[in-house]
């Protein structure tokens, strides 16, 4: 779906209009996510987020996954893999599957960790356990309670925090943000705006770490775009982000196309790109997620070489901090599995 723009702007008569449902739709979340969830019988960490659509939960939980192998772990993605269509459980296989088949997000990120998709969460970390993990990172599922969660890592955009704060339809938050905020074991603000700060100050007075991160661009990358005026599409949860990472790279975005988060692209929409770039003198430019959808389609593939991608890091101001949390966090699941 496309965010409609209401939803990260001041409260507006929209916001007072449909109020009403989103009272209806975040009571009957909030009301799922007190249910009890099933033990896993290994810890579970979850990467989530307040609302619908985008804040860096993928690049969060590849980030998670490298520091967990430099604590001699051996962690496993189970992933819901939305915008495919095996129901799973599955262990994402990049010779086998295409983004059609377990969503483009899991496809991105089995080229660096084990990932297994799966409608059922609980069948997927069973799936998981028996592929000898040592931890499952849930990839979001934060208002999903099937799975019981040894920790919830929160993730959240400092650009755009929790919009107008309203609950779907009326804003972007999946639930009530107070009842949210409670289950919350830490919080990871992504990028150097304020938008987030009043959420990350009522979780530090709670007495749960807040976090801050960047997104990091590749170096490569952004070499090879600079000097270059390009035509930037995406098709994710907040294109006006990508678009501002290459304008912060010093990137001369001369033409910008936004599609709706998972957009699946067709041949004829690929090669109207290809055609208004080649008009201009234009380079194409997407994401990592993107070109998982691109790429993994024989349809598209082969205009994948001329579509240059941007590939971004989470770094963390304090991953040490993060490291202590996590191994707390571990040492107390393991106890209580003894």
């Amino acid at each position: 779906m496309r965010e409609p723009a209401f939803w990260y702007r001041p409260p507006s008569l929209l916001l007072r209009l449909l109020a009403p449902l989103g009272a209806i739709y975040g009571a009957v979340t909030a009301r799922r996510m007190t249910r009890p969830g099933a033990s896993a019988g290994l810890p579970v960490i979850c990467i989530g987020n307040y609302h619908v659509g985008g804040a860096g939960k993928t690049p969060t939980t590849l980030a998670l996954a490298n520091i967990l192998r430099t604590m001699g772990e051996q962690p496993i993605v189970v992933s819901r893999g939305y915008g495919g269509t095996m129901q799973g459980p599955v262990r994402v296989d990049l010779s086998l599957h295409k983004a059609a088949d377990v969503g483009d997000e899991p496809l991105m990120m089995a080229a660096s960790v084990p990932v297994i998709v799966s409608r059922d969460r609980v069948a997927g970390a069973a799936l998981a356990r028996t592929q000898g993990a040592s931890v499952v990172l849930l990839d979001d599922g934060f208002q999903n309670p099937a799975l019981m969660k040894d920790a919830s890592l929160i993730v959240i955009d400092a650009v755009r925090g929790v919009g107008n704060g309203g609950v779907f339809p009326a804003g972007p938050l999946r639930a009530p943000l107070a009842m949210q905020m409670a289950r919350t074991d830490a919080l990871i603000v992504i990028g150097k705006d304020d938008a987030a700060d009043g959420v990350a100050d009522s979780i530090r007075q709670r007495g749960a770490p807040v976090l801050r991160a960047r997104l990091v661009p590749d170096d490569a990358a952004v070499a090879a775009l600079r000097g270059r005026r390009v035509l930037a599409f995406s098709g994710i949860g907040d294109p006006a982000r990508f678009v501002a990472t290459l304008k912060a790279c010093g990137i001369d975005v001369a033409a910008q196309h936004a599609f709706a988060d998972h957009h699946a692209f067709t041949p004829d929409e690929i090669v109207r790109l290809v055609a208004a770039a080649a008009a201009k003198s234009l380079t194409l430019v997407t994401t990592e997620k993107d070109m998982a959808r691109i790429g993994s389609d024989a349809r598209l593939a082969s205009h994948a070489d001329g579509i240059h991608v941007l590939p971004v890091t989470l770094m963390f101001d304090d991953e040490n901090a993060l490291r202590e949390f996590v191994a707390l966090r571990l040492a107390k699941a393991r106890q209580a599995v003894r």
